[in-house]
This record gives structure tokens, sequence and C-alpha cells, in this order.
């Protein structure tokens, strides 16, 4: 995992997008809605909307927006339906690409993202034709604030039923089974442990490295697609460059 930590990967993501505090805000509130849709309004019993709430309020996201979206999906509020859709596709250079999102309009962000891929010599794939390329797993990132010792943290992560821990730049990455996620996240929680990030994420078997031209014309495609406020994700397997 060296060289590919998903931790730099989410960092370049949140420092780009440092500038986009309303689209954020936007995709922050179509998770709780999503979350409390399926699940009820109540965070100490629904998982899925305790985490979606907490990463909602790391960005900063105000109190009553978080508020609105979770009547919006109780019914308190009037609402829109929302459906989760991936996309996958072959971007330049035939880096594989997957994208999901968040969306109250099919026909519209189908377009956005057919252009975008078309802009970028890409072009999408149907279901499955990317997927096979990645394994899905969960990531836990907890902050080494000085206080934590390797062993036990590791012993605790793996005992509650993680695959496997690495110490990195100053945080510890937990990787799990999608089927242990949850009750690995939940463990180190009530031990007390800081969160930084928690999610089920896609991670490439394989980089592909791009020539420069095609490296230029993949980070457009991603700019491109993060403008579009119902993007949720990107994953991809392109290696960069220096």
């Amino acid at each position: 995992m060296a060289g590919h930590s998903k931790w730099h990967n989410i960092q370049r993501r949140k420092n780009a997008q440092d500038a986009k505090k309303g689209k954020i805000f936007m995709r922050h509130a179509k998770n709780i809605y999503t979350a409390a849709k399926e699940g009820g309004g109540d965070i100490d019993t629904n998982a899925a909307l305790r985490t979606a709430v907490d990463k909602a309020k790391a960005d900063n996201m105000p109190n009553d927006n978080i508020e609105r979206a979770i009547k919006k999906a109780t019914g308190d509020l009037d609402g829109v339906h929302y459906e989760e859709i991936t996309y996958e596709g072959y971007g330049p250079g035939g880096i594989a690409v997957i994208v999901n999102v968040l969306t109250d309009n099919k026909n519209r962000i189908a377009s956005e993202i057919r252009h975008a891929f078309k802009k970028n010599d890409g072009n999408l794939g149907e279901n499955g034709s990317v997927t096979f390329m990645f394994n899905r797993k969960g990531y836990i990132l907890v902050e080494e604030d000085g206080t934590i010792d390797e062993d036990e943290i590791s012993m605790e992560a793996i005992e509650a039923g993680a695959d496997d821990i690495v110490a990195e730049d100053g945080v510890y990455e937990i990787y799990t089974n999608p089927e242990n996620f949850q009750n690995v996240r939940d463990h180190l929680r009530k031990s007390n442990y800081e969160l930084i990030e928690s999610d089920v994420s896609y991670f490439p078997q394989n980089y592909i490295a791009p020539s420069e031209d095609d490296e230029q014309k993949m980070l457009n495609l991603i700019d491109m697609l993060e403008d579009s406020e119902d993007t949720q994700d990107i994953h991809h397997n392109m290696e960069r460059s220096d």
C-alpha cells in the first residue's frame, strides 16, 4: 500500500474542494437523507446515519442543515427522492474509473458524466465492466495523537475483525472486509479512538502509469466529475507521477 495511501487521496480531495463548501454540504445532505430514509432518523439506532452526520460535522456543516436533511427523509418536510447510481468506464490511457452518484435527476447526471468522459478521451462502460479490477474494502483512519499504543490498537482492531492495519504519515489505516466494517468501526469508537475517516470503498488491484498527456486528461476528467454536486465518490487506478 505504500505510495498509494488512501489517506493521501482523501487529503488531496478535501484540499481541492475547500472552495466548494456549498457543494460539499449538498453531498452530505444527500447522504444524510438517504441514510435516514432507509433506517430512520435516530442516530442512536441508525449506524449509517450516525456515520453520515459525523462526516458532515467533520466538514463543519451547520446543525440546521443536518436536521433539515433528516426531517426531509422522515417526512417532516417536503423532500425529493434521491437515487444512488454507479457509473463505470475507462478514462484516457485505459484507466479504470468508478463514479458513485446520488441524484434526483438520472437523465441530467447521466448526460453530465457522459460528457465528462467523452471530452477527456474516455468512455462509459456497462455495469461490471471495471469493478472486477478493484477490491471493495472497509477503511478506518485513526489519527496518531501521541497517546496510542500501536500494538494495542492493532490487537483491538484485528480482534474486532480487521484484516490489516498500517501506521503511516501520522495515522493508522485500518482495513476490513465490508461485512466486518461496522463492527470494527463501532468497537474502535467504544474504545475512545478518534476516527477521522471511515467508509467502504474500492481499492485497485493494479495501477496504471499513464503518459503525461493522459495523466493531465485524467485530472481534467476528475475535476469535471467533481464539479457535479451529485458526485459522491470517484475511484480509479491511475498511478500519479511525482
